[in-house]
């Protein structure tokens, strides 16, 4: 025995004074390919989806703006916020860009408009417990709460139903603390709508949310499990029997905002990787929106899209943040046209 150690230790220590280039001698080695380098590189299994690339639109800013919550208004207005800074923009068909709500505490994030014309913008107000929804006339005024800032709720997006009632996402909790959720408030009890009912609970950091075209399909992103949740509905409030599915588990940053067409498409913007994913009614992917620059570290702050109503034009948001390029919306044609938006009914 004490011989076998004494020849391990000779062995070992003739290891450590060979020369460096013979200890990697034939070692396998990692190399970078085109694939893998820039910020976010797109996931092996998405690669081969079909992809195209938006083209610049209009510029909002040369600064880094947090743009959120596209939609269109019947006179055919894209209406969008700023969430730091608390503004409400309009940018009209000529292209002229309107402050409609100036800076505030809202932090509108998520914008959604009433058949009667009204406004509603879900509002992240202080990040911690105090946001709100809330309801303005058109030209910025009347300002009314629907869900208060004292409810406790951080809203971050939100969609109505075809009666009239909305679902909005909270966008509480963590990766390991999922205390936000879905909840819906429906049409009754005047202008303020009744109080919210939990519809999908127990969501780390909900995000996104909206309908399939026939109302009896809700989708939702988890951002930070980085989830797609594909939930069948009996009612308004009540999940069908196994009616709850995760069909898609993204990679890296991290499921923002997402939009559906008029074929129940999905569209969901990756935030932290200038891009949008496409799913298909079962939530299979299908297809990828790139935006220029993203291979070099630009425009990563990709937070939501809108197709214009009557057409397949779709409209993406995003912002350089610090990088130089400001903030953008870009243009690209979706698979199919905008579905039949029930504030417009």
């Amino acid at each position: 025995m004490q011989r076998r150690l004494i020849a391990l230790a000779l062995a070992g220590c003739a290891w450590v004074a060979m020369p460096a280039a013979l200890h990697a001698a034939g070692a396998p080695a990692l190399e970078y390919t085109a694939e893998m380098r820039g910020p976010a590189p797109i996931p092996p299994a998405e690669q081969g989806l079909q992809t195209i690339t938006a083209t610049p639109w209009f510029k909002v800013s040369d600064d880094g703006l947090q743009l959120e919550g596209p939609v269109f208004d019947r006179a055919g207005n894209l209406i969008f916020t700023e969430v730091f800074g608390g503004k409400v923009f309009r940018l009209t068909p000529d292209k002229r860009l309107e402050t409609i709500l100036g800076e505030n505490a809202l932090a509108p994030a998520g914008l959604a408009i009433h058949r009667d014309g009204r406004i509603f913008i879900a509002g992240l107000g202080d990040f911690k417990d105090a946001g709100s929804v809330v309801a303005m006339n058109p030209d910025g005024s009347g300002l009314t709460a629907i869900v208060p800032d004292t409810a406790g709720f951080l809203p971050d997006d939100l969609v109505f139903d075809d009666k009239g009632g909305f679902y909005f996402t909270d966008f509480k909790g963590t990766s390991t603390d999922p205390t936000g959720g879905v909840y819906y408030v429906g049409p009754e009890g005047g202008e303020k709508g009744g109080e919210p009912v939990a519809v999908l609970p127990n969501l780390s950091v909900a995000n996104g949310v909206g309908l399939s075209p026939d109302g009896k399909t809700l989708w939702v992103t988890e951002f930070s499990k980085g989830l797609l949740h594909r939930v069948s509905l009996s009612d308004a409030t009540t999940i069908a029997p196994f009616g709850t599915t995760v069909p898609y588990h993204f990679t890296g940053p991290a499921p923002d905002s997402l939009r559906t067409d008029a074929d129940g498409n999905v569209y969901v913007a990756m935030y932290g990787q200038g891009r949008v994913l496409v799913f298909n009614p079962n939530g299979m992917p299908i297809a990828q929106i790139l935006l220029p620059g993203r291979e070099t570290g630009h425009n990563l702050r990709s937070t939501s899209m809108v197709i214009r109503p009557g057409t397949n034009d779709m409209y993406i948001l995003t912002n350089d943040w610090k990088a130089g390029e400001g903030s953008t919306i870009f243009h690209c044609k979706a698979l199919a046209a905008a579905p039949v938006d029930f504030s417009h009914r």
